[in-house]
């Protein structure tokens, strides 16, 4: 197994809509860390999907006049074309309506009804179609609205199968407070410890009423409550039932992204769930914040919900993804225009990545005609040092799931580079014919800084970053255990043989 084994998720998509930001920004997210862990040397199982039952769906593929089956069909390609436009890295792309899933979410139903946690009964409460979430009169401020979505309420009264939630508070609690990032953001720790303390209601996890879902096993005219279904994807994922060694190698390292709109579903049902089945729970839930869209809120009615494939049309797939991971800090909400897109990038990757690329291959073309040898004493305490520190940051941020801050450590590499160049001046040294080697070492420096960078920044910009690999003369970007290889000193060629320099991100001229 190597260095050890990574395990991230992102929720299952609904497939009542169009991609939007959000959905990019979560899976953007996943595939940076999957990407990172995988320079690392780990064994990565990068997860994301389609949550494809519900009532919802039953009733949209009514109205249109064809099977919730051929609506899905449909509409689960458009999340499949953006992660392709996105270079989302996936290893898995679960759907709910896959037989496989079927037998998973049986056999977990099954193991939680062998110990105890299931029972049968009768339930009375508003349910929000739109949301899929049911609401006792007791969590409404009066009106018989949805608190999530402000949509009108159904009353609804049948037979259920329950999950005796209740009987787990304790055990809960007490992990959550033996484990205090089990929840991160801290905020939505806090939130979640608050809810637990607050007292849990046992859960209808069974409806008679839809019939577009997975059976009960043994009583067909019940189908699972949609999020308990959504819920057990993970397991699915990671082999629960149908491959013990996979399971076994992944499930306990497994951490959750999600949206803090269903972050209780995931920071405490899903726990519950697994105490319940007495399986290992998840190493982090993580719940990120919104998006809004120039200060307003995203709606259909105001039409400014942002397509992620036109901003991808617009800008180019590697801005889009650095903008999401470094305008916001990770956990909070952050607000999108194509302005502080084109702000962001032209500061960061046109007037400092890129420039700092594109000066020294330019130099080093025009100096040295694109051939620069290693020196043959190649240390420097203060570049060291300097990475070193960079390092550190980067891998510290990095669990915490720290995108910006991750990137921000990058960019000191940067800044520093730039600096360097305007210090050195090559363009004098390169006057003087006995100063030849001192202009060498300095733009070898460069290129090698410029080489470390393309590992560092490759799971942000992977497109560009195996762009820069191959524009050094390295060939195709190494991929797989190369971080801790290539990021260091020792590591450059002993020549960078390299193509005729193009801009590596040309401004965005508004």
């Amino acid at each position: 197994m190597g260095k050890g084994s990574f395990y991230i998720t992102t929720p299952i998509y609904y497939v009542n809509d169009v991609p939007h930001i959000g959905h990019a920004y979560t899976t953007c997210a996943a595939d940076v860390l999957a990407r990172y862990h995988r320079l690392l040397g780990e064994e990565v199982l990068f997860a994301t999907g389609t949550d494809e039952h519900g009532q919802k769906i039953e009733k949209a593929a009514l109205e249109k006049g064809i099977t919730p089956q051929e609506l899905v069909d449909q509409v689960v390609e458009r999340f499949l074309d953006l992660w392709k436009k996105m270079d989302i890295s996936y290893d898995d792309f679960i759907r709910t309506t896959e037989e496989r899933h079927t037998r998973t979410v049986e056999a977990f139903f099954s193991l939680l009804n062998e110990k105890g946690y299931i029972y049968k009964g009768d339930y009375e409460g508003w349910y929000c179609v739109p949301c899929e979430t049911f609401w006792t009169e007791g969590q409404l401020s009066g009106e018989l609205i949805c608190p999530d979505c402000g949509r009108p309420l159904e009353k609804v009264r049948e037979e259920t199968y329950f999950f005796a939630l209740s009987r787990l508070q304790e055990r809960l609690l007490d992990y959550l407070e033996r484990h205090p990032s089990f929840v991160m953001p801290e905020s939505r720790y806090n939130e979640v410890v608050s809810f637990v303390r607050s007292g849990l209601k046992d859960q209808s996890i069974s409806r008679t009423g839809v019939k577009w879902g997975v059976p009960v096993p043994s009583d067909p005219g019940h189908t699972f409550y949609v999020w308990f279904d959504a819920l057990v994807n993970y397991l699915t994922v990671a082999g629960f039932g149908s491959d013990e060694v996979k399971f076994q190698t992944f499930w306990p390292q497994v951490r959750h992204l999600v949206g803090k709109d269903i972050l209780r579903f995931h920071a405490v049902l899903w726990p519950a769930m697994l105490l319940a089945a007495e399986l290992p729970l998840p190493q982090m839930v993580f719940a990120h914040g919104w998006w809004t869209v120039e200060g307003e809120k995203m709606s259909k009615s105001k039409g400014n919900v942002v397509d992620p494939n036109e901003v991808i049309e617009r800008y180019g797939v590697d801005r889009f993804r650095y903008f999401l991971m470094r305008e916001v800090t990770f956990g909070l909400d952050g607000d999108f225009s194509e302005k502080a897109l084109i702000e962001r990038t032209n500061a960061d990757l046109s007037d400092n990545f890129g420039n700092l690329v594109h000066r020294t291959s330019s130099m080093a073309w025009k100096y040295l005609g694109g051939k620069v040898k290693r020196p043959s004493l190649y240390q420097d305490e203060e570049w060291e040092k300097l990475l070193a520190e960079v390092k550190s940051s980067v891998a510290f941020y990095f669990e915490r799931f720290g995108f910006a801050q991750v990137l921000e450590s990058i960019w000191k590499l940067v800044h520093f580079g730039n600096r360097y160049i305007d210090q050195k001046a090559p363009w004098r040294l390169n006057k003087d014919p006995e100063k030849k080697e001192e202009l060498t070492s300095i733009l070898y420096r460069l290129l090698d800084c410029a080489r470390i960078l393309a590992v560092m920044v490759y799971p942000f910009c992977p497109r560009s970053c195996s762009r820069l690999w191959k524009a050094l003369g390295l060939g195709d970007f190494p991929g797989f255990d190369s971080f801790e290889r290539e990021v260091s000193w020792e590591s450059g060629p002993e020549v960078f043989n390299l193509e005729k320099p193009t801009p590596l991100f040309p401004r965005i001229e508004n």
